[in-house]
């Protein structure tokens, strides 16, 4: 029987200087080729808003919706860890109802662990939950779920005072018992810093080779969307042109009466 990896797994290929591989998946077609294919975790993250739904932002993403790309993850999965976003809004109103969301889908999709944006209001939120026995991965850097006041996706952590503010956040989830911190579109410096100071791993997105993980969203590397052009995405594959040929081939075929053949026919 296949082992699903545990978070001892992951603190264990942390410790031994292994770097950890992270994508992200929604569905299961490529949940199942992910899994198969060895990844460490999967994150079944808020990006479904832009990838799946065709939003510009993470915001519309609903609690719903993360439960239902999550069980499905988790469903046709066996061995990697899998992480649930917790969406806007599902834990910002109050640590109760953040609480109360975060157990729910741990109990209704069968996740590993939820993934919570920013520290200040959210620490008591992680101490609670990892009393209780729900593992959190943390998220500091540029927090989509904050465009709004963002004006936008810049990269973080090039002023001093913001700097030092990231590196006290990051103190304050490892304090409050977070598994792993992501930083996204972090300066390599400061990613550098973190990265050393803390006794857990940090999974880096547009952060630099000095994490201790990387994570994508599986359909930019395996170039899905052929106007994604981000400079930190390093495309694997380039989906886009063999699905569109391929469209294009079944659609001749189809008007010129060569599919079905025969031999494709009952």
């Amino acid at each position: 029987m296949v082992k699903r990896n545990t978070i001892t797994d992951i603190q264990k290929k942390y410790c031994s200087g292994e770097k950890l591989a992270v994508l992200t998946a929604y569905d299961h077609s490529v949940a199942r080729l992910v899994d198969s294919a060895g990844i460490d975790m999967i994150l079944v993250g808020d990006s479904l808003g832009m990838v799946v739904q065709g939003h510009n932002s993470t915001i519309p993403v609903e609690l719903d919706h993360i439960m239902y790309h999550t069980e499905i993850v988790v469903r046709s999965t066996e061995k990697a860890f899998i992480i649930a976003d917790m969406p806007f809004m599902s834990y910002q109103i109050s640590h109760e109802e953040a609480i109360r969301n975060a157990l729910t889908i741990i109990k209704k999709t069968g996740c590993n662990a939820v993934k919570i944006e920013g520290a200040g209001f959210n620490i008591p939120i992680i101490e609670r939950l990892t009393e209780v026995g729900i593992p959190v991965m943390g998220h500091l850097g540029l927090q989509p779920q904050s465009v709004n006041i963002l004006g936008g996706y810049p990269v973080q952590g090039r002023e001093k005072a913001e700097a030092m503010k990231m590196i006290e956040d990051a103190r304050k989830l490892e304090k409050a018992g977070v598994f792993s911190i992501v930083l996204e579109k972090v300066s390599s410096d400061l990613t550098a810093e973190i990265t050393s100071m803390l006794n857990i791993p940090t999974i880096g997105i547009g952060s630099g080779s000095d994490c201790s993980g990387q994570v994508l969203v599986v359909n930019d590397m395996l170039g899905m969307d052929e106007y994604i052009k981000f400079k930190f995405v390093r495309k694997y594959a380039d989906l886009s042109n063999v699905i569109t040929n391929a469209v294009k081939e079944y659609i001749s075929d189809v008007k010129e009466m060569k599919f079905p053949a025969q031999g494709e026919s009952f």
